[in-house]
């Protein structure tokens, strides 16, 4: 009848209710019970003392007075057991209906989530990734290779040179004392030999390496 007089209770408020209703009965029980253990303390200090006095019929009064105080004692104690579990169950309740007013929650987000989602849009994203990400990692092979073929010769070069002064060394011979002592004409015909069909060796390789770089930059510009 509640809704007669103002606003209805939700189940979560009635319990919460019921749980300290309990929590305050398990109180005023713990507290009888430790006002019964003081006078059960107090019976066995009198009794103790009536008997040393020779009081035997007041010692058999009090005896079954501490008898009834223990079994009130005991009382308290299932009694205190039993609401300790129904406010234990009560907790439970609250818990379980916590956790279900979470799950619906939760239920309704992923759902609007979910309703959100344009798969389609989502797939046309990750292929458009994909197909980036291949093309950075083509651009990033073919600047590799650039710089690779770029450098080699150099190193080729500076190596060559080393190698042949390195084998002169061995035999004995001193290219720049040859040089001073050979006519002018022959050291300087082969010379001249040697650089145009070095220019010519270097021209086809550059041809070779500029047509293929060109070449693979024209497939990534396709991509």
């Amino acid at each position: 009848m509640s809704f007669l007089f103002g606003k209805k209770k939700t189940p979560a408020e009635l319990l919460r209710e019921n749980k300290r209703m309990l929590d305050k009965s398990i109180r005023d029980i713990e507290r009888e019970r430790q006002g019964l253990q003081t006078q059960e303390k107090k019976l066995i200090a009198e009794i103790k003392k009536s008997a040393k006095q020779g009081q035997m019929g007041a010692v058999k009064v009090m005896a079954k007075d501490l008898i009834r105080t223990r079994h009130q004692i005991e009382k308290f104690y299932k009694l205190k057991s039993q609401l300790q579990g129904v406010s234990l169950r009560i907790q439970t309740l609250k818990s379980t209906q916590a956790m279900g007013e979470a799950m619906k929650g939760v239920t309704k987000a992923m759902g609007q989530m979910n309703r959100q989602m344009n798969l389609p849009s989502l797939q046309k994203i990750m292929q458009e990734f994909e197909r980036q990400n291949e093309k950075m990692e083509m651009v990033s092979e073919v600047m590799g290779d650039a710089i690779d073929d770029a450098l080699e010769g150099d190193e080729e070069e500076d190596e060559t040179e080393e190698l042949v002064s390195q084998v002169l060394d061995e035999i004995g011979i001193d290219i720049n004392q040859e040089l001073l002592n050979a006519p002018s004409g022959a050291v300087s015909a082969p010379a001249a030999k040697n650089k145009v069909a070095q220019a010519e060796v270097s021209a086809a390789d550059d041809g070779g390496i500029d047509s293929d770089l060109q070449a693979r930059l024209d497939n990534l510009r396709k991509m």
